[in-house]
């Protein structure tokens, strides 16, 4: 998740859970254009390591070429897998013919895995569909398209383009997808609460569930763990002090990523009128202090 997933909030994320728990995570998307990424920037989306939890490198473009290049330099960082995101949604990723715009050209897909399959070493390469562009009548055809290109998973986000990200979902596109691939597939989309985990490998069949947005809202549903209002807050408190660490960027320079996190808490967390006045609160050193309160 573009402008979220930075590597503070993933190292904030990983340290709450054990490898049984959350299997793995992935880096925002680096966007290839058209020559190889290099080495300092795929290091930096990394970041360091600092838990036996795999983390990948997320790579996101049209070019296989620049792809190629790209993911042989990623084998030599300490990335643990690659992952190919076919399923941002973004407009400027759609006019730059990357992303979710390649639902269109299954035989691209195909390509593109195969040129970063065949460059990548050791390091397994994985792969991120959605349903669809406008429909999700071909879901099966993109998911074989991936694993043709040799990929060793695919994770599949059950809306379509168009549907962005509707209230509404339909797993039974992710069950397509199963039922037409040899491959592990990880499931997305619509997972809300811990017990949506066990629900959706039912009623699907995939092997594995990835989640996003409800992450956010609500950092241990991985585990399943009931987290209290100080817990929730203190999450918050410690995300903000790594990226200060870590940055040597002053406190004001990263309040919008503290206050986006804020956004997202769940209710259980924060009551609707306090997250208003913390996500309009302008003085940052008033917002630690009201963060630092309600993480006693």
């Amino acid at each position: 998740m573009e402008g979220v997933t930075d590597p503070a909030f993933r190292a904030v994320m990983l340290a709450l859970h054990e490898p049984e728990n959350l299997g793995g995570s992935t880096t925002e998307f680096v966007r290839v254009v058209d020559h190889a990424v290099p080495r300092h920037i795929l290091t930096e989306n990394l970041g360091p390591v600092v838990s036996p939890i795999p983390v990948g490198l997320q790579l996101m473009g049209n070019d296989s070429v620049a792809l190629a290049a790209t993911a042989a330099r990623v084998s030599e960082t300490n990335a643990r897998f690659i992952d190919l995101n076919f399923g941002c949604p973004a407009k400027g990723t759609l006019r730059g013919c990357a992303g979710a715009a390649l639902l269109k050209e299954p035989a691209t897909i195909e390509r593109i895995v195969a040129a970063v399959r065949a460059s990548s070493g050791s390091l397994p390469v994985s792969a991120k569909i959605r349903a669809g562009y406008e429909h999700a009548r071909d879901v099966e055809q993109l998911a074989r398209a991936v694993e043709a290109g040799g990929a060793d998973g695919l994770t599949v986000h059950c809306r379509t383009r168009a549907e962005g990200y509707a209230d509404a979902v339909d797993w039974s596109r992710i069950a397509r997808a199963v039922s037409a691939v040899q491959i592990p597939v990880c499931g997305n989309g619509g997972v809300l609460a811990h017990a949506d985990i066990a629900r959706m490998r039912a009623e699907t069949g995939c092997r594995y569930v990835m989640i996003g947005r409800a992450a956010l809202a609500n950092p241990w549903i991985f585990s399943g763990y009931n987290a209290t209002r100080a817990e929730a807050f203190r999450f918050v408190r410690r995300y903000m002090q790594v990226m200060e660490e870590r940055s040597a960027v002053a406190r004001r320079h990263f309040s919008g990523r503290v206050k986006q996190l804020i956004s997202f808490l769940h209710p259980n967390f924060l009551a609707e009128d306090e997250r208003a006045a913390l996500l309009h609160e302008q003085d940052v050193e008033v917002l630690v202090a009201k963060i630092e309160a309600a993480a006693r």
